[in-house]
């Protein structure tokens, strides 16, 4: 067994993955403009911590969930991440796996079982206490749950309970080796949630949702506004949280502005003091009005085109890989992204561990397209668009708009597909209606990515016996999406992952774009904002000065 005790002054522990520190490391926090202080505390030149105060926070979109375990879009997860905490943490510098709830844990020689010890005292906000039956609840309950918990269902791949051993002690096990769970503890994805919460039905905890967080929901207003106010008494944060105790600020909202303008404009005229989903013709002006920009490249799933491949059209290796061809990435990314925006090179963003570069593979090609097409039968119509058996080469893009850059990205990607012959076709839902779509399968082809900073994302979307959202057939891509979940020896691990790269891009079962970097806009008077190491914010030790 391995033994992760409370050590030194952060009571660090260390990860099953070691050896991905370094590449986590590479994603560490970007800070950039004219805001004071360093990458992980942009208020260290600003004096000590002002208490009080509400944080206004403009996002450009809204799941409709408060649910941590059912919400997995960014602009939602800024809010819910803030009222739940989670068994461990883990450090966006380092990769390593640190203490939160859980103060020690012992993981099985073939990951099979972990055991954890839950610091004692911790209650829910409706006074309940935070007891290791709880938790069991919340795991058992996990597998239950519908589409919208493709990510925590993902994490528990495999199990076959929890046992509880005393009221601070239990044990998650697993009917295979599951090497990426000690990870998944850190999410918010596993956050823990109350008992009453767990009893609810799927809608319910969307509408209502009690955690141990910093911070509790005050309102919530769906496409509106999500109001928190600080938890008094909270006293069991994160080993990574600067100071102990309650938080600084004493309510958090978040307001839903899709506008990108507005939002901008909102932040100049000190309506709002911080804000999501910045924009590329919003950099120069914010930088000019002393706002700080706070970056940090996000791990997991680069923004990409996913396949139904249950669907004739797009079953077509011919056609995917005449998609890939036909998109050039770079200009992509100069045409629309931030500066410190990366395109796509490989299935994983370049900041996820284990991620292996596959720029070789994602090449921009429209010869080579065209030439693929006219061998596969694909001849071009009178407008352009090519035609087999009679039907046109017509893809329907399903995609929600909840970042400013999602539509102009899918448009300029039409352009480009256009001069393949290929009519990319652009059907925008509302984010809240995405889940259904996807578990229903009346969808050709979607337009998403996934935050998680280890590779095991993979397995969790792509692998044919999992949630299968793609409807992907069993083929030799599930072998290593299954083995590098069991490997216990990291370059094992990473080996099986770079193989998994290799297969989902040698038949462009997806076509990846652009990774997605966060990029935050904090007003000059706002301070500790940080980010976690899935690039979703943390706001326990965020501040403002008067």
């Amino acid at each position: 067994m391995r033994t992760t005790p409370l050590a030194g002054p952060r009571r660090g522990s260390r990860s099953l993955r070691a050896a991905a520190a370094a590449l986590t490391a590479s994603a560490a926090l970007l800070l950039a403009a004219c805001g004071s202080g360093t990458a992980t505390d942009p208020g260290a030149d600003a004096g000590p911590p002002t208490p009080g105060g509400t944080l206004r926070f403009a996002v450009s979109s809204d799941q409709g969930c408060l649910d941590p375990q059912q919400v997995t879009s960014n602009d939602s997860v800024y809010s819910v991440r803030q009222i739940v905490d989670s068994l461990t943490d883990q450090d966006p510098a380092t990769g390593e796996i640190t203490p939160w709830l859980a103060t020690t844990w012992t993981v099985s020689p073939d990951a099979t079982s972990y055991t954890f010890t839950l610091r004692p005292g911790v209650t829910f906000s409706d006074g309940t206490p935070l007891d290791a039956n709880v938790v069991k609840a919340n795991f058992d309950a996990v597998p239950k749950l519908g589409v919208r918990a493709s990510l925590p269902k993902g994490y528990l791949a495999g199990y076959t309970g929890t046992t509880v051993t005393a009221p601070d002690t239990f044990t998650v096990a697993f009917s295979s080796p599951n090497v990426q769970f000690l990870q998944a503890t850190s999410t918010h994805s596993l956050g823990i949630l109350s008992a009453a919460t767990v009893a609810k039905s799927d809608d319910e905890r969307c509408a209502s949702a009690i955690g141990s967080g910093p911070f509790v929901v005050e309102s919530y207003t769906k496409n509106q506004s999500t109001v928190l106010a600080k938890r008094p008494g909270y006293e069991w944060g994160s080993s990574l949280f600067t100071h102990p105790g309650e938080a600084y600020l004493d309510k958090l909202e978040f307001r839903v502005v899709p506008e990108s303008g507005v939002r901008t404009g909102s932040l100049q005229a000190d309506e709002v003091d911080a804000i999501a989903s910045i924009g590329q013709q919003d950099e120069e002006p914010l930088t000019a009005a002393g706002v700080q920009l706070l970056a940090r490249a996000n791990p997991g799933l680069p923004f990409q085109i996913g396949f139904n491949l249950s669907k004739p059209v797009v079953s077509d290796p011919a056609v995917r890989t005449a998609l890939s061809l036909s998109i050039n990435r770079p200009e992509v990314v100069s045409a629309i992204y931030t500066s410190q925006t990366k395109p796509a090179t490989s299935a994983l963003a370049s900041s996820t561990p284990d991620y292996a570069d596959e720029s070789g593979q994602l090449g921009f090609d429209l010869a080579k397209a065209q030439q693929g097409l006219d061998a596969a039968g694909w001849v071009p119509g009178p407008d352009g668009v090519r035609v087999k058996d009679g039907q046109r080469l017509e893809i329907p893009v399903v995609y929600a708009n909840n970042l400013g850059s999602v539509k102009p990205t899918l448009e300029l990607l039409q352009q480009q597909a256009k001069a393949a012959g290929i009519d990319l076709q652009l059907a925008e839902k509302q984010i809240s209606d995405v889940a259904a779509i996807q578990q229903s399968g009346d969808f050709s082809a979607l337009w998403f990515n996934l935050t998680r900073a280890d590779p095991d994302i993979l397995r969790s979307y792509y692998w044919s016996g999992g949630s299968n959202i793609l409807r992907f057939p069993p083929s030799p891509l599930d072998q290593p999406l299954t083995a590098q979940a069991s490997a216990a020896d990291p370059a094992t691990r990473t080996a099986l992952v770079a193989d998994a790269q290799r297969d989902l891009l040698a038949q462009y079962y997806v076509v990846p774009v652009v990774e997605l970097t966060t990029v935050l806009g904090v007003a000059p008077n706002t301070h500790g904002v940080t980010f976690d190491a899935s690039s979703r914010i943390q706001l326990h030790d965020a501040w403002k000065s008067q």
